[in-house]
């Protein structure tokens, strides 16, 4: 089991650590600093953060020794635009190359030591190839013609959340916000749309089946059948039994099909975890219940579990990375947009509060 965890957050990365009978915060690096992302790499250990610095940008630090020290490593920079002019989107509006945010960090292969892909605001991959030091566009993704057709989902800009590196040939999914879900089997020279039986039903009639209207909010392989994906859609719960082939939209699921994370168990690839809310306006948890849903048959049926969640006046949001499964699959965390951080030792069916007066809570992530 993992006893560490990585809380991102508005005002900083805080480190939870299990101790001989409970959680507690050890440390927090970069206090005060807006978090958006950290990740540990697991074939050399390394952390990295990103570091949302508002006006002064977004800036990435790597550690190579458990945060005791960092390093700040390159970032992501997009090129002039050709003509000097911008791009405009499906309503008209002018697409900046510029970075706005890191919103995805995966890494490569085993055999690939050194590369990682972050997913980025507003639309664009990149890739590295010395951890992070310098940063390369993955230009055929950018400059297809269905690029200016993405639209923001829970920001005004595209962005992608979810890279997955397929395990067994490094085949990269990668989904975006508001654009789909695109494949590409060559290391990103070419992309094949894997949208077939996703519908947004927020979009006009004759765009609910449109690669361009669909917003999957995260998307998550199960480890132990990388053929399967979980995905969580602003229109509902979605899975693929083909490696996002097709989909199956999941519905009937109480309290809510709506939501933002998803987790698959690294063991069984039938057993994931959602945390539901209400859609549109309102994004809360329904009748302000905090509860997780958990799946042990494909998406089948579903528990809810509320055990030592708040069920009265709870307005808590679980952001698209702040939900986490260790890798024994019996371990999870959650953190909320109200600063609220709660584990599991039981497979989500009980839940402990390690704090209630974080920051709002963006990213959690068990230390592998």
């Amino acid at each position: 089991m993992s006893d560490r965890l990585l809380v991102s957050t508005r005002k900083g990365l805080f480190q939870v650590d299990r101790g001989a009978d409970r959680w507690a915060i050890a440390k927090v690096h970069f206090l005060a600093e807006n978090i958006a992302l950290a990740m540990v790499d697991p074939r050399d250990g390394a952390w990295y953060a990103t570091i949302d610095h508002g006006h002064f940008g977004t800036k990435l630090h790597r550690s190579d020794d458990a945060g005791e020290t960092w390093t700040e490593v390159g970032v992501p920079e997009y090129p002039a635009h050709p003509d000097g002019t911008h791009d405009l989107d499906a309503f008209g509006r002018p697409i900046p190359w510029k970075l706005n945010k890191i919103w995805a960090m995966t890494p490569g292969l085993a055999s690939q030591p050194g590369r990682l892909w972050f997913g980025t605001l507003p639309g664009g991959l990149f890739r590295s190839e010395d951890r992070g030091a310098t940063w390369a566009l993955v230009e055929s993704l950018w400059h297809m013609p269905e690029r200016k057709q993405w639209t923001g989902g829970g920001a005004d800009l595209p962005g992608i959340h979810s890279v997955l590196v397929d395990p067994r040939d490094g085949r990269l999914l990668v989904a975006i916000s508001s654009g789909g879900v695109w494949e590409s089997s060559d290391e990103g020279a070419t992309w094949t749309s894997r949208c077939k039986g996703l519908r947004a039903d927020y979009a006009p009639p004759e765009l609910v089946e449109d690669p361009s209207s669909q917003d999957p909010h995260c998307v998550v392989r199960s480890p132990a059948d990388p053929d399967r994906l979980y995905m969580q859609h602003h229109n509902g719960i979605f899975m693929s039994w083909d490696g996002a082939a097709t989909w199956k939209e999941i519905t009937g699921v109480q309290p809510s099909v709506f939501g933002f994370p998803v987790a698959a168990h690294p063991k069984d690839p039938d057993t994931a975890w959602f945390v539901p809310a209400v859609k549109d306006e309102q994004r809360i948890p329904k009748d302000a219940k905090v509860v997780v849903n958990r799946t042990q048959d494909g998406c089948g049926t579903f528990q809810t579990f509320a055990q030592g969640l708040p069920q009265e006046h709870a307005y808590d949001l679980v952001y698209r990375h702040a939900l986490d499964v260790d890798g024994s699959g019996t371990r999870l965390a959650f953190g909320s947009s109200t600063g609220s951080l709660w584990v599991s030792e039981d497979g989500g069916e009980s839940w402990a509060t390690i704090g209630e007066h974080l920051p709002p809570v963006y990213a959690v992530r068990f230390v592998k």
